[in-house]
């Protein structure tokens, strides 16, 4: 698949998540066969004005490529210049968030709040596009409310303003990631576009992949939550669209070991103390659905050092 000029290994990616889409977890998709990964959403303000905060969530390596970065704000001017020096300091593709339903976010006229304003889309896309010589791509929602349903609209001035792909997750603004996700206006958006579609929303198992691009159409499918304690959903989701297996769940032991090797890259680039802060939620995930997990989260929440948590795991595993 190719979205412009850069080659993808597939069509199955990782959406692009605040707080979870770090380097580490990315190197561990990656690894099951991801043919996309984002980093977390990057304020272009933020780089703007030289935030360390926001220049450490681009911490990406030759390795990790190809990495789209997302920017988010409403500023078409800053938006081009930082989309601009992100080009020529090497990335691959540049995505720009108008689909974030958070508050904060919104708040400031940014990501979903960007639905509501379709003459501003078409100046922040032209004006990135133009700016830079790789792949721009747009990430939308349905809409911002069950009254101004414009994913149709919005993606079709993506298209004519310079995007080169388009995301689009199924759910308006106001439903934030409750309800359904509606599919129908992902295959309405691919049925209007020549450029590649890639559908997001109630994504949590390889066959709800298969689903949608089976139903939709769209050229490749963006894993989300459903990736959350689950690198191994683009394997099996991989192997299910090129052999027709079902490939099981992995096993606790498989599951402890990736746990374990999720942490020693967090260590390796944030240091131990934020590292087991930061995998205190991802243990919970990774061990949803498994016997006694409530009662082993509690304890690894606890654990102050790789050695305490990695023992905690150990005797879990003991018990199994």
């Amino acid at each position: 698949m190719r979205i412009g000029n850069i080659e993808l290994d597939n069509n199955v990616f990782l959406a692009p998540m605040a707080g979870i889409t770090d380097r580490p977890f990315r190197i561990l998709c990656k690894e099951q066969g991801c043919g996309l990964t984002y980093t977390e959403m990057v304020s272009a303000k933020g780089l703007h004005y030289d935030s360390k905060k926001t220049e450490n969530l681009l911490y990406i390596q030759p390795a990790d490529r190809p990495v789209a970065v997302q920017l988010f704000g409403s500023d078409p001017g800053i938006l081009a210049q930082e989309a601009a020096k992100l080009w020529e300091d090497g990335a691959d593709i540049i995505d720009i968030n108008m689909g974030c339903p958070t508050p904060k976010i919104v708040k400031n006229g940014d990501g979903a709040a960007l639905m509501k304003k379709p003459r501003l889309v078409a100046e922040i896309i032209r004006r990135m596009s133009q700016a830079i010589k790789i792949p721009l791509t747009v990430k939308i929602r349905k809409g911002w409310d069950r009254n101004s349903v414009n994913a149709v609209e919005i993606a079709r001035i993506a298209r004519e303003s310079g995007a080169a792909a388009i995301a689009v997750h199924g759910r308006t603004r106001e439903q934030m990631y409750g309800g359904s996700a509606d599919w129908d206006v992902i295959a309405q958006i691919k049925k209007d576009l020549d450029i590649p579609v890639i559908g997001n929303g109630d994504i949590f198992t390889p066959g709800d992949a298969v689903c949608m691009l089976e139903r939709t159409g769209c050229d490749a499918v963006m894993i989300g939550r459903g990736a959350r304690g689950n690198p191994w959903i683009f394997s099996r989701t991989l192997k299910l669209i090129s052999q027709g297996e079902n490939a099981p769940h992995p096993d606790i032991r498989q599951v402890l070991r990736m746990i374990e090797r999720h942490t020693d890259l967090s260590i390796d680039q944030k240091g131990e103390k934020l590292a087991l802060r930061e995998m205190r939620k991802h243990v919970g995930w990774y061990l949803k659905g498994f016997r006694n997990a409530g009662a082993i989260r509690k304890e690894a929440n606890r654990a102050e050092t790789r050695e305490q948590l990695f023992q905690i795991l150990k005797d879990y595993e003991d018990q199994m």
